[in-house]
């Protein structure tokens, strides 16, 4: 894969032209026969390390805590920084949970890109970095995630958000899928209904549904009140030809959240 920033691999690392890792338990080298030799005589796992908390199909997700599995983490975050020119703490893992998303076949489980959550986040933060490497780009991963990321906070009971600052590629993303999700909500309720009610069923933050509302035009003054309008042109547009979120299977999905697992120490 090419590059895209720069990222603080160690020195002896520095001058390589091409990094060589290995994709299960991301241990990286200079020469490709040092690879190699380590997945023929040293690789112990065919997928990653962590606790596999979802599968369906050909989609399988890792729970990784870098309390355990430190050293993958943090090469995960040195691989990460190439492609993400705002991603810095590479250093910092241990506040973090790290979230897996890989392709399965006869061979293993192959990674084709991440997402980390604060462990403890007083901001409703459900997803602090997220990341589908390029060759496993534009197959729909990053809506993926984020309903992942969705699915963890209705399992916690809390509302969620990603960690701002959004960048610009990544509030593309999120208008997409909120604005897909509430669209499929609005066409088939009659009746009112109301921001809090949206909240609820979505755990989407109010301040979240409201900017998205704001951004497609769907918010309307009408009798000296704000109201919902949903044209057909927008629903055209926004859901009936656009690409449907991804929906995650609940009863598939075996996960405590973290702070109960803390309480049950």
């Amino acid at each position: 894969m090419e590059t895209w920033y720069f990222s603080p691999f160690p020195k002896e690392y520095q001058q390589a032209d091409v990094l060589y890792y290995c994709e299960y338990d991301l241990n990286f080298f200079a020469r490709r026969e040092q690879l190699q030799r380590y997945i023929r005589t040293k690789c112990q796992r065919f997928h990653p390390p962590g606790d596999e908390i979802y599968r369906e199909d050909s989609i399988s997700i890792f729970e990784v805590d870098p309390k355990t599995q430190r050293i993958y983490c943090e090469n995960l975050c040195l691989l990460a920084k190439l492609f993400l020119d705002h991603k810095t703490l590479y250093y910092d893992v241990e506040p973090f949970l790290f979230y897996i998303i890989c392709e399965v076949d006869e061979d293993g489980a192959h990674m084709v890109g991440y997402f980390s959550k604060e462990k403890h986040s007083s901001e409703e933060y459900n997803l602090a970095c997220i990341l589908t490497l390029p060759c496993y780009q534009r197959k729909g991963y990053g809506k993926l995630m984020i309903a992942f990321s969705y699915e963890l906070s209705k399992r916690e009971g809390k509302l969620g958000t990603p960690e701002r600052p959004i960048s610009d590629l990544g509030l593309v993303s999120y208008r997409s899928y909120w604005v897909y999700a509430l669209l499929e909500i609005l066409q088939k309720h009659r009746g009112s209904i109301s921001i809090a009610e949206l909240s609820e069923m979505t755990k989407f933050r109010t301040d979240d549904i409201v900017k998205t509302l704001q951004a497609f035009n769907l918010i309307r003054y009408f009798g000296g009140q704000h109201s919902i309008y949903v044209s057909p042109k927008t629903l055209e547009t926004y859901f009936t030809k656009a690409k449907p979120n991804w929906v995650i299977d609940s009863s598939k999905l075996q996960w405590t959240p973290y702070h109960e697992r803390e309480r049950a120490r």
